[in-house]
């Protein structure tokens, strides 16, 4: 695999470098090739690196697209996720609630965007142990996309499968159970028993029973 990005890393340096010498660094096409370098270094775990072009990105669309346009908000997304595994959790937040705030000015509240950003923000919050702001955040996500798109659309269970997680983190160990296993049963019937989120919510589920019983046996 290691392989594989570095070909792929090559082919995004030579795209780059043709695309800033033709149509200029600040080109709409030269900044999606600049991003599309940036996640060949995530995949690869360069973060340094992907920040540095991350943050190049979103100046030049700040500059040029204005803080609010989409793009922008994708370019702010792309940064705090870089931020995020780089372990920096306060400027993470920061452009999180930033990106978040933006959207639901922009998009509105209900908009898929900008529930996901919402989303990701709730999961900033539960990298930092923050369960409350977490519960919050994921309970409002999930019952905005039940209403606007359906308790079985798969952001749905997503965001199903993320608040389990969270009450299974602050001890309501059979809200957790219950919300999974309601997520695990939509998931077989939507995505069928094989796909990779419908396995995730069944091992799941399996080690919160497993560790259930070994608790139990303690007492």
């Amino acid at each position: 695999m290691a392989g594989r990005w570095d070909e792929a890393e090559e082919l995004r340096v030579q795209e780059m470098e043709a695309s800033e010498r033709v149509l200029g660094s600040d080109h709409p096409d030269t900044l999606i090739s600049i991003s599309n370098l940036a996640t060949t270094y995530s995949k690869q775990g360069r973060w340094n690196e992907a920040e540095k072009l991350r943050v190049q990105v979103l100046e030049v669309r700040k500059r040029i697209l204005g803080s609010d346009h989409p793009h922008t908000l994708i370019s702010i997304s792309n940064l705090a996720t870089t931020y995020s595994k780089q372990g920096r959790w306060n400027e993470a937040e920061e452009l999180r609630v930033q990106v978040m705030e933006s959207s639901q000015r922009v998009l509105g509240r209900t908009h898929p965007g900008t529930l996901t950003r919402m989303s990701n923000l709730a999961i900033t919050y539960w990298d930092q142990n923050r369960w409350k702001e977490a519960e919050e955040l994921e309970t409002e996500a999930l019952e905005m996309r039940k209403r606007v798109l359906g308790q079985d659309h798969p952001s749905t269970l997503i965001s199903m499968s993320h608040l389990a997680f969270t009450f299974n983190s602050i001890g309501k160990e059979d809200d957790a159970a219950t919300l999974m296993e309601d997520c695990l049963r939509r998931r077989k019937v939507i995505l069928g028993s094989d796909h990779p989120d419908t396995k995730d919510s069944e091992d799941t589920l399996n080690e919160w029973r497993m560790e259930r019983l070994r608790l139990d046996d303690l007492t």
